[in-house]
């Protein structure tokens, strides 16, 4: 009886922890997406030769910090790449500090960093009227390195309470908060931007700190923390075993209760806690480089959207940043949808990359599409809900539950501190492909317009397939054995 009420705890906790880590990155998503929804009312600012009516009518005098509106969007697509990098590096270094620091500190000090950064750069400056090139980049970097240790912190979190089992449907739903977050972060910003653009900022990094207090004091990094012993070193043998799910659906198995592990502490004495493993054994992991190149491509095309898309709707359509703020959040409903479905039918189908496949040839499809879509808000946003389906859902499976697989996978064995490592590097390596591709995507669009850049992002999603292009033979090649192996049995 006692067992089952533990046990009950413990997937109680894991519930909380998984809404609550959902919420901090709601929240610092929320918080970077300000920055895209803004863009034409910061240009606007730093223009003031150019009128644009999306600029408040009480607006504080404006400040000529470029010539022109030309100028103005290169310097932001700079930001754009300068954030990227900073936070490409981040990743790097945050990951590895993660799987040998208290995950929750290196958690909290991202988010309230971030959140003061992102403070004094849209707020504090437009206050205190400093209007500086050098200021920007500078604060830019530091935001970026700051927000670098909150994924893998998040994800290696997540691997510590759920296994494999369900992981692609799980993490699938789970890693929606990036979308999530741009909803609420455009929600915001739109409700505030008659307001100023400073008030966007301001109301998104104070609620941003406020997660970061609230994760410090009451978040929960592993059923550690709650009393589950680890489970017996001498048995690590594969995923399935070495990191069990808190709800499995395996039979009852050695320290496990109905499914359920106990809080009980058993009488033999505590195994050695297995050392992370270093930065070149994780990157040398079987899959991580082809999916790091993989996703190098993907989150250049993902981010473009994401930084650039309100501003493509205002620019090339003509309608109100308010608009395009609540118009492009069709593009991350989509990839909610398409992580989540995705996710499911990998766990299915028990392979991850013939799902991203096929996924990722149909949404080079959904790219020309949307790239000819008519100046008509319900039919765009038909076509940025679907391009985000293909697009937005790989990517989110990439990140999360791709990146937990090769962070648990067999070739560990006897040192399981890897996930937030491996989830670093992955989603650092995608970082430094979208770092370049914002400069490139304000460069084409600045001298062939926005046609090219689409063509741009059909070559880049090309470009994510054949990096996993070996997986996806060798993934698909032993589905159709077990398949074959299946008939010949019946």
């Amino acid at each position: 009886m006692q067992s089952l009420i533990d046990g009950k705890l413990l997937l109680l906790n894991s519930r909380l922890t998984a809404i609550a880590l959902f919420h901090s990155y709601v929240l610092l998503h929320a918080s970077r997406k300000t920055f895209s929804n803004v863009k034409v009312s910061i240009s606007a600012q730093w223009t003031p030769s150019v009128q644009n009516e999306s600029l408040p009518a009480f607006s504080p005098s404006q400040h000529r910090l470029f010539a022109d509106e030309e100028e103005a969007t290169l310097f932001l697509g700079a930001l754009d790449t300068i954030f990227l990098f900073s936070y490409a590096i981040g990743l790097y270094v945050s990951g590895v500090i993660g799987d040998r620091m208290n995950l929750r500190y290196v958690l909290c000090f991202g988010l309230c960093g971030s959140a003061t950064v992102e403070f004094v750069f849209g707020t504090l400056t437009e206050w205190l009227h400093l209007y500086n090139v050098y200021l920007y980049c500078g604060l830019w970097v530091l935001n970026g390195l700051l927000q670098s240790a909150v994924w893998p912190c998040v994800v290696a979190i997540m691997g510590n309470w759920f296994g494999k089992s369900g992981r692609g449907f799980v993490f699938g739903l789970w890693s929606a908060c990036a979308s999530a977050g741009n909803i609420l972060g455009a929600f915001l910003a739109s409700s505030v931007l008659k307001y100023g653009y400073e008030y966007a900022f301001l109301v998104t990094s104070v609620v941003q700190f406020a997660g970061g207090v609230v994760v410090f004091f009451g978040l929960l990094t592993s059923p550690k923390e709650v009393g589950k012993k680890l489970l017996n070193a001498t048995k690590i043998e594969s995923d399935s075993e070495s990191q069990r799910p808190l709800m499995s659906d395996e039979e009852e198995d050695e320290g496990c209760d109905g499914g359920y592990y106990s809080v009980e502490q058993s009488e033999g004495p505590q195994e050695e806690l297995p050392q992370p493993i270093s930065f070149l054994q994780a990157f040398l992991l079987p899959g991580v480089l082809p999916y790091s190149l993989a996703y190098a491509c993907l989150k250049l095309v993902n981010y473009s959207f994401f930084f650039w898309l309100p501003f493509y709707l205002s620019s090339n359509y003509g309608w109100k940043e308010a608009q395009a703020d609540r118009l492009s959040i069709w593009y991350d409903v989509g990839g909610i949808v398409g992580g989540t479905v995705q996710g499911l039918v990998s766990d299915f189908l028990g392979k991850r990359a013939p799902v991203l496949a096929v996924s990722l040839l149909l949404a080079m499809g959904a790219l020309v599409g949307y790239s000819h879509s008519p100046a008509d808000q319900v039919v765009n946003a038909a076509l940025l809900a679907l391009t985000g389906f293909f697009i937005g859902g790989p990517s989110n499976m990439i990140s999360s539950a791709i990146s937990a697989d090769l962070g648990r996978q067999d070739a560990l064995r006897g040192s399981q501190e890897a996930l937030a490592t491996v989830t670093g590097i992955v989603d650092g390596t995608g970082s430094i492909g979208a770092a370049g591709g914002q400069y490139l995507v304000s460069m084409i669009e600045s001298r062939l317009g926005w046609m090219y850049v689409f063509y741009f992002f059909i070559v880049m999603t090309g470009g994510s397939i054949l990096f996993i292009a070996p997986l996806i033979y060798r993934e698909t090649r032993s589905m159709w054995r077990d398949r074959q192996g299946l008939h010949q049995q019946l």
